[in-house]
């Protein structure tokens, strides 16, 4: 538990000031660019100090000219955090709609141009996050999607979810799948404890949607390279 107040704290101390000095300037500039890089440090201090390390491996470099969708899976609570810091630039993110009515917090996820998702299964409801990534994307910001939609319960792959998919074959937009190995361990599902460990986070190669006739085959492909551990 000692990790999970640890972590708890670091956000409070350094995201308080960060939010209050933050979002003002972000309002007066337009630019989220700025809180956004401190926002990334806090979680990479919060990971440390509550004792995580992050072994990262790029199987192949991206071109910093372009926007990519990073479709990884998810094991924890944690994934996010491990994640988002890990990529180049900017990015948005797929999140429930739910987490935009927390206080302060979703108001900066809405300066950050985070995609809200409703989960009531309507096709319209599909189409506007995809509408609205596509718009992210143009503006020169990467997404990312967690593609199973929830937590693995097992570190299994749940069943993908079909609107990241449609997203690439409207953007045309080169997907890295990603996987994350061992989130699991340290903050299991269903619990607030979190506990000092390592975490693999693996970039896969870039897959491009235009080299697929249909989303079905564009999503194996994606799926078949997140199972892709081989390098253990």
């Amino acid at each position: 538990m000692f990790a999970a107040l640890t972590l708890l704290v670091v956000y409070l101390v350094l995201g308080i000031p960060v939010a209050m000095f933050g979002i003002p300037w972000t309002l007066v500039t337009d630019d989220i660019s700025l809180v956004y890089r401190c926002a990334m440090g806090i979680n990479r201090i919060g990971l440390r100090a509550a004792g995580i390390r992050v072994m990262v491996e790029w199987r192949r470099a991206l071109d910093p000219g372009r926007e990519y969708l990073f479709f990884s899976n998810h094991l924890s609570n944690l994934d996010a955090p491990v994640l988002l810091p890990l990529l180049p630039g900017r990015t948005s993110i797929f999140i429930k709609r739910s987490l935009m009515k927390i206080p302060v917090l979703g108001y900066g996820m809405r300066l950050a141009d985070f995609i809200p998702v409703d989960r009531d299964g309507r096709v319209e409801s599909a189409k506007q996050s995809v509408e609205g990534a596509v718009q992210v994307l143009a503006a020169g910001v990467h997404v990312t999607s967690f593609v199973e939609g929830t937590r693995s319960p097992d570190g299994r792959l749940l069943p993908f979810k079909k609107g990241p998919f449609y997203l690439a074959m409207e953007s045309g937009a080169a997907v890295v799948p990603v996987t994350i190995v061992g989130t699991e361990k340290l903050m299991r599902k269903g619990s607030l404890k979190v506990h000092p460990g390592v975490v693999r986070v693996i970039f896969h190669s870039p897959i491009e949607p235009k080299d697929y006739a249909t989303r079905e085959e564009l999503l194996r492909a994606v799926r078949d390279a997140i199972q892709d551990v081989s390098r253990d």
